[in-house]
């Protein structure tokens, strides 16, 4: 999210209104959460991983595209992150979800065809730090995703990460319904 304080306040009462009317059956197997930008003080992602833990957090994001732009980390550097993130979880049985989110479906009209994010997601599942673990791994897609795509990648699929598109409260409560009825 890219909003002040009473912007993001704003948006979680509207979007908290519009999922409730979604049945609680269906919501019941849907995970929603929402990833603040730390009250536009730094950029997305920007913390110390440690101060992160003391605080509770459960769920980080490892090579984000701003952070890639703005301080040139690659994938050798992303590779060393997602290792420590690893190498830190509660226990061999802890949840982890991975999103894919290609650079160039960022802010596109469009987002990435069917068949290329189901077959890099494919190849997402096949890494042997993916099969190899005990505990649940989802994978998430994001990039220009929004309502209507969760039904053409489904099948390959655990979820969509949200971006602009989550913004509008309305939008975003029929996203996660598509997701939660699928």
């Amino acid at each position: 999210m890219y909003f002040s304080l009473a912007r993001q306040a704003e948006f979680t009462s509207a979007a908290l209104t519009s999922l409730a009317a979604v049945s609680s059956a269906s919501l019941s197997a849907v995970d929603v959460f929402i990833i603040p930008d730390f009250l536009n003080i730094r950029p997305t992602a920007d913390s110390l991983a440690a101060a992160l833990a003391d605080s509770g957090v459960r769920i980080v994001e490892v090579g984000h595209a701003e952070r890639r732009r703005l301080f040139g980390e690659d994938d050798a550097e992303c590779r060393v992150q997602v290792d420590a993130v690893m190498a830190g979880l509660p226990s061999e049985d802890a949840e982890v979800v991975l999103a894919y989110e290609p650079v160039w479906a960022i802010g596109a009209a469009q987002p990435a065809g069917e068949e290329h994010v189901l077959a890099v997601v494919a190849g997402i599942r096949d890494l042997e730090s993916v099969k190899g673990r005990r505990g649940l791994t989802r994978v998430v897609y994001g990039g220009s995703a929004g309502p209507g795509l969760y039904d053409k990648l489904k099948s390959g699929l655990d979820g969509l990460f949200l971006g602009r598109f989550g913004h509008d409260p309305q939008q975003f409560a029929k996203t996660v319904q598509e997701v939660a009825e699928a």
